[in-house]
């Protein structure tokens, strides 16, 4: 009986250290948020609680050179999803898939770039954007996330495409292809692996551990939300624009007018929630069960991201068992698409071409 009940015993002690580590590390990055929150009250209350009005979206979001703004609602779940397409209706279908705190609007240069060839479609996801934000946090679960992909196919009258996800949408890009492998033609990630190597990294190496913190500080309620909009949403500034995080250290630049796009969005009343949910129950869904990726795969990486180690991008081959290409581009920072635009265009270009030359 002890010998049977043994391996349950263990398993229920893991899960309980597991869990035990993570709400202690939640505890701990609350409480560094929190001392950095006191310490802007002291230095100013009035410039804490400042907000600029912004009631009106900058006209870079309206720019016709992107694309139509376009709505659709999914039968199954009821919400309405907002993309922008460019490119003519019965081309191939790209996919773009943003990361966080971003929108579809990450993808510009490559809705320009693309359309030629392609209908690229760049999706707010859930809770993003213009794309409905449902309430609760179990609505943010991955499984919701993976079918909301295969629903907008659907809608769109599409059976695959060309996927392409950065950072957050590079992970369910990843699980796009693991469990739905017909839907897509060809995977491309952008600063993310896979997520078993994610979830494998991160326990093994403090560093990444530390560069991923804001992962367990986004599991408390409300508090991730309200530290991102204090001092006129300064967290969300230092994130695109700082020397140690932003973009364009070595590449492009987001102009004044780019970054007032980001504030715009995610200061709409409830805005930072849905995006901040995605989070909240990533530990319960980690590590996957199935997990092998049998698509044509490209993977681009900056070297410079301040918040994923290079090292991760490396072992992601074991798990793709067909044609994967791995590039990082030196002096390069986690916004890849936004920060060497041409560069990635035209790694992407290479990759497509490369594949349809060894079909012929």
């Amino acid at each position: 009986r002890l010998r049977d009940c043994l391996p349950r015993l263990m398993l229920t002690l893991r899960s309980l250290l597991f869990w035990s580590l993570v709400y202690c590390y939640c505890g701990l990055c609350a409480s560094i948020h929190l001392l950095k929150l006191l310490w802007s009250l002291g230095k100013g209350p009035a410039q804490t609680f400042r907000r600029s009005p912004r009631e009106h979206p900058p006209a870079c979001l309206s720019d016709p050179s992107l694309g139509t703004h376009c709505y659709v609602r999914i039968k199954d779940s009821g919400l309405r999803f907002h993309y922008v397409a460019a490119g003519e209706r019965g081309k191939p279908l790209m996919l773009l898939l943003h990361g966080f705190p971003e929108f579809w609007y990450s993808w510009r240069y490559q809705l320009r770039e693309f359309k030629s060839e392609y209908r690229v479609v760049a999706l707010d996801l859930r809770g993003y954007g213009e794309t409905d934000a449902p309430i609760h946090r179990q609505n943010y679960k991955l499984d919701c996330l993976i079918t909301d992909i295969k629903d907008i196919l659907d809608s769109l009258g599409y059976s695959k495409c060309v996927l392409i996800g950065h950072d957050w949408g590079g992970m369910i890009a990843w699980l796009i292809a693991i469990c739905y492998p017909e839907m897509v033609m060809k995977l491309i990630v952008i600063n993310f692996p896979h997520p078993n190597v994610f979830t494998e990294y991160i326990l093994r190496h403090p560093a990444q551990l530390l560069k991923s913190s804001y992962y367990y500080f986004f599991q408390i309620p409300w508090f991730p939300e309200f530290m991102f909009s204090i001092n006129d949403f300064k967290v969300l500034k230092h994130l695109f624009t700082s020397h140690s995080t932003g973009i364009g250290r070595k590449g492009c630049q987001l102009t004044t007018e780019d970054l007032e796009a980001y504030i715009y969005v995610f200061s709409q009343p409830g805005a930072l929630s849905g995006p901040i949910n995605h989070y909240r129950n990533i530990f319960s869904c980690l590590p996957l069960k199935h997990h092998m990726v049998t698509t044509p795969t490209l993977l681009l990486w900056g070297e410079n991201d301040a918040f994923m180690e290079v090292e991760m991008a490396e072992v992601t081959k074991i798990y793709v068992k067909n044609y994967f290409r791995l590039t990082i581009l030196s002096e390069a920072s986690h916004w890849l698409q936004q920060d060497q635009p041409d560069i990635v265009n035209k790694l992407i270009w290479t990759f497509l071409k490369e594949e349809t030359r060894k079909k012929d």
